[in-house]
């Protein structure tokens, strides 16, 4: 059985990004992003296979999106 990793949402790797599609569990109340330690999926942006632990802070080419539904994110602009 694969290690599970528990991350909050905010949290800039690929498995907390809306444009990564990989296997993951998200508690949208608890703001927490569940993954297996071997967790792989594809960059919608970039279309390549990424590592959803990758860490995109110093990714160029990176258009990180936080998970929360747009609605949400427009409401704490406001």
């Amino acid at each position: 059985m694969a290690e599970k990793l528990i991350l909050p949402a905010e949290v800039k790797v690929c498995a907390t990004c809306s444009y990564w599609d990989g296997e993951r569990q998200v508690d949208a109340d608890m703001k927490l992003v569940v993954v297996s330690a071997e967790c792989q999926g594809e960059c919608l942006v970039q279309g390549t296979q990424k590592h959803g632990l990758l860490d995109v802070r110093k990714d160029c080419e990176c258009i990180w999106e936080d998970l929360e539904p747009d609605e949400v994110v427009a409401d704490k602009k406001l």
